[in-house]
């Protein structure tokens, strides 16, 4: 079968650490939402941004296919899980997708940071944690494509924050407990984190993400 080619763009503002808007690697008559749900082209649309990351910070890395793969088999399962019902809930979880995604590919760790000489181009983020940068970098593309495509919802284009002490505490997280890559990549986008329970998604009835009580009904205990 024949698929269209993907179109690849991008806009590039020099000397800033940005991820603009409209974003990438749309494939004619499927929704970026559809696509991504496919093997190749999520491992297609991440190697673009390894592309696209070593172009920004001077840092090559390599991928092992293998793990990439991984990574998205154990997203897309946790996706299938979570998938909303209703009409109300489908733009928070997009934010709540690309969370997910990121914790996959903490745990699965495709990517590997090859050494480069000075540094990564001043940008103490990816010089810090260049595997973390590429993988937040790569979420948030993903998670802004959708939001502009099926809601009309234009991400303004901002830097990733470049503050050590929000990176150092991403990654430090990360390491007690992977899903809070679902919060921190919400902090990174610019909305409010669920730093209680942040991998389990429910919205209220306004459409806002909430916190969700226990799935197994465990009752509070008292302190």
């Amino acid at each position: 079968r024949q698929f269209g080619h993907e179109i690849i763009s991008k806009s590039v503002r020099q000397g800033e650490r940005e991820l603009e808007n409209p974003i990438l690697l749309v494939r004619r008559c499927r929704p970026v939402r559809k696509s991504v749900q496919r093997l190749r082209w999520f491992a297609n649309s991440f190697r673009e941004q390894v592309s696209m990351t070593t172009a920004e910070t001077g840092v090559g890395y390599s991928v092992d296919d293998a793990k990439l793969a991984a990574a998205f088999a154990s997203w897309l399962r946790s996706f299938e899980v979570q998938k909303p019902d209703h009409e109300e809930e489908r733009q928070p979880f997009v934010g709540y997708a690309a969370g997910l995604m990121l914790r996959s590919l903490f745990e699965a760790a495709p990517a590997a940071a090859l050494q480069s000489e000075g540094g990564a181009r001043a940008n103490p983020s990816a010089e810090f944690w260049p595997e973390g940068y590429l993988y937040v970098s790569f979420c948030l593309r993903l998670r802004g494509l959708v939001l502009a495509q099926d809601f009309e919802d234009a991400v303004p284009s901002q830097p990733i924050s470049c503050d050590l002490r929000t990176w150092w505490s991403f990654r430090e997280n990360l390491m007690i407990d992977p899903s809070r890559a679902i919060a921190f990549l919400d902090l990174f986008a610019g909305e409010e984190p669920d730093w209680d329970m942040p991998d389990v998604f429910s919205v209220d009835g306004t459409g806002q993400k909430t916190r969700f009580e226990q799935l197994d009904q465990r009752s509070h205990e008292p302190g």
